[in-house]
């Protein structure tokens, strides 16, 4: 019967999960590093496995028999000097060290042993020449291979005597192994060179595909042409498509909207000079009061639609902008209260931008009697609050008032006169740049705008 609880992992499974969300925390997020990582990691892994196998395999093997090899001649040379005693001085082993083994061997009179000396960190020469000598010629011994880099040093305990030898290291050890290692390494250092020029050339296209798809949603036309690999190419032409059927989209929008504001404007026109005609009266007063609301609904629309089409971002002074803005608001209602702080310049669409300050600002005035705008220019965006201390907006309904047309019952006064259309221009703006525009509780106890746009 499964007795395992829902909701709880298993030890080990809980073990797994931790190592996999600390890898993902750790892995690279580029597609350049990423790729390098798909590349380097396989390769890295094999040459590790091939050195493994050449130094357990053949490196080790061969320092075996040499130092096996090196260890037979040692006990040679005691077996000369024990059976042979007629050589007193011990010239004919000497000799014989020297000419035919290629080592230097002396008799020192007897003494205890050096202490030993201390290992290496790597100490393959000695555990190998350590485990021969030990083996062949089971006498004590005392072995140096770190004091002289290029001979090893060995003495072994004789009954009546110390026998002293000094071979080259490359008798006992295979040195040249360097080679092999350097060999793949420089490889190894090689293909990744060329795999990162190879790799930089291929994500380079994705980047500027990246960056012309971000410019463009910041509303700026940066020149664009497909490059890299077919498939690439491929999005990169989906991207220009793409684009050119939102240029064309909205150019016909502009087009039938500019068609219908001519249209509109002309029968406008006739109301206008019908009503003059008829001279006054109160009948008179409320039809041109309704004309005169048509007229405003009617260039509501139009900015709406139109929004910032035609305009191109270019460097603007921010502050400077802003603050014509709050001085023009400041005419018609409640004078804000401005503060600018950080770099002025930011690439911005300034009648656009201008159009949507003005309809917060005067949404602002409409419901508050105290008014504050802060700008903050950073190294990434332009961030604008307005604040005011008016009835604020319920915030359910935040993201309802965005609506073309939505008018709010509750905290804001419908019998006002407008088509409900300034804060969704605003946003419609604001988006064009890049940024966007949300609602938030005030400092002062009402509504805050909160405009962001890319710098």
């Amino acid at each position: 019967m499964n007795t395992r609880v829902p909701g709880f992992l298993e030890p080990s499974h809980q073990a797994w999960r931790k190592l996999a969300l600390w890898l993902r925390a750790r892995m690279p997020k580029g597609l350049f590093a990423r790729t390098l990582l798909i590349l380097i990691l396989p390769m890295v892994l094999l040459q590790a496995l091939l050195a493994y196998v050449f130094m357990e395999r053949h490196w080790e093997a061969v320092t075996h028999r040499l130092s096996a090899a090196m260890t037979r001649d040692i006990a040679a040379l005691i077996d000369i000097y024990e059976t042979y005693p007629q050589d007193k001085d011990s010239q004919q082993l000497t000799r014989i060290a020297a000419e035919r083994l290629n080592m230097i061997a002396n008799i020192l009179p007897k003494a205890p042993l050096p202490p030993p000396a201390p290992k290496p960190f790597f100490s393959l020469l000695d555990q190998t020449l350590s485990e021969e000598l030990a083996r062949q010629v089971a006498r004590p011994f005392w072995i140096d291979t770190v004091g002289t880099s290029n001979f090893v040093e060995i003495r072994v305990q004789l009954k009546d005597a110390q026998l002293r030898v000094i071979a080259p290291r490359v008798q006992a050890y295979a040195s040249n192994s360097w080679i092999f290692l350097s060999w793949m390494i420089g490889a190894a250092l090689a293909l990744i060179g060329v795999a990162i020029l190879y790799l930089r050339n291929q994500v380079r296209p994705i980047r500027r595909l990246a960056l012309a798809a971000e410019e463009f949603g910041k509303g700026r036309d940066t020149p664009f042409r497909p490059s890299g690999a077919r498939e690439v190419r491929q999005a990169g032409q989906a991207f220009l498509a793409m684009k050119r059927r939102l240029e064309r989209a909205r150019d016909q929008r502009t087009a039938m909207l500019s068609g219908v504001s001519h249209d509109l404007r002309t029968v406008l026109t006739r109301f206008k000079l019908s009503l003059a005609m008829l001279g006054e009266g109160a009948e008179q007063d409320a039809m041109r009061r309704d004309v005169e609301e048509m007229q405003r609904m009617l260039e509501a629309y139009l900015a709406f639609a139109r929004g910032a089409a035609g305009e191109a971002a270019v460097d603007a002074d921010a502050r400077a902008l802003i603050e014509s803005v709050v001085k023009e608001a400041a005419r018609q209602g409640v004078a804000p209260h401005f503060v600018y702080e950080g770099e002025a310049h930011v690439q911005l669409r300034p009648d656009a931008f201008r159009r949507c300050l003005a309809n917060l600002i005067g949404n602002a005035q409409r419901y508050g009697k105290t008014i504050n705008v802060t700008a903050t220019r950073d190294a990434r965006h332009l961030v604008v609050c307005i604040d005011d201390d008016g009835p604020g907006v319920p915030p359910q309904s935040r993201e309802t008032v965005f609506r073309p047309f939505f008018k709010l019952d509750e905290a804001r006064n419908q019998d006002e006169a407008g088509a409900g259309l300034g804060l969704a221009i605003a946003r419609d703006i604001a988006r064009l740049h890049g940024g966007d525009v949300t609602l938030e509780d005030s400092p002062l106890g009402g509504l805050r705008a909160r405009v962001v746009a890319p710098a």
